[in-house]
Order: structure tokens, then sequence, then C-alpha cells
């Protein structure tokens, strides 16, 4: 089992929808967060709010935490940047320590999209982070018809 996924989706997919459906099928509790509520104007705030999230995660493990738009919080650190964003640099840290696994991660599976994967900081995407990308782009026409030929169905 994977600790970590990262969506590399089209705007407008359904990307929260995609990672809740997961959790239901799964049977397991859903943490959703995005990546600006992490990033904050007072240094240690974003740090003590990723480890709080990990904290309550372990208590409910297994389960899943989905990080939307996680390119505001792990965008690409810039090379000789000596603490010019040092609020953001402690949240990425301790994103990065938690997913290392210093604490019990198992059973914890961590989803996060972007639609920038490009600008996303590489240290996030080493093994035993977000290693696996899935692409997740707009539906084709068929799946579109089969999508509303659905809809309807559950209202009834």
């Amino acid at each position: 089992m994977p600790k970590g996924v990262i969506f590399e989706v089209t705007p407008g997919t359904g990307k929260t929808l995609l990672a809740k459906a997961l959790a239901g099928e799964a049977g397991v509790p859903f943490y959703v967060v995005a990546g600006s509520e992490f990033v904050q104007m007072y240094v240690g705030v974003g740090a003590a709010r990723v480890r709080k999230l990990f904290e309550e995660a372990r208590e409910a493990s297994p389960c899943i935490i989905f990080i939307d738009e996680i390119d505001v919080l792990g965008g690409k650190r810039s090379e000789g940047d000596f603490g010019g964003n040092s609020e953001k640099d402690q949240t990425l840290n301790q994103l990065l320590t938690e997913m290392d696994g210093f604490h019990q991660t198992k059973g914890i599976v961590v989803i996060a999209a972007t639609n920038r994967i490009d600008i996303i900081d590489d240290a996030l995407l080493r093994p035993g982070r977000f290693d696996r990308k899935v692409t997740v782009g707009l539906p084709d026409l068929e799946a579109r018809e089969a999508i509303l030929k659905y809809i309807p169905k559950r209202k009834k």
C-alpha cells in the first residue's frame, strides 16, 4: 500500500469527490484540507496544524488524508533562498517529517492534488512520500454521457 499518492489533475475533474469515494470504498475515515490552510503568517502555526492533522489521523487509523492544492504548501524551494519564507519551509518540513514515518503512519494514506505538478518540490516526490502519481483528466464524451445517465437515477 502506498504512503502517498499525488493526483495531477485538470481543474474541474472532481478530485475531492474522487478521494472521498476512495475513502468510502475503503470504509475508512476521510480528512480533507486545502494546502492554503497550512500556510500562515506566523512562524510555527502551519507546522502545528500539520502535526495536529497527523495526530488525529493516527488515532483514527486506518484513514485517508486528502490535501487539495498541495502546490500552495509544497511548491519548489529556490536554491540559495535561506529563510526567504521560513513559515512555509517549516510547514513543508513538518509534512515531510510526518510522511517519513518518524511517528507511526501505518494505515494512513495521504492523497494530494495539484494542477501544477511542475512546481512541486522534489522532496515531496521522493520514495516513501508521494511516490505514486495518478493523472486525472476530464472525462471524454462517452464518460460524460454515462455520468449524466447515472445522476438522474440516483435522485429518484
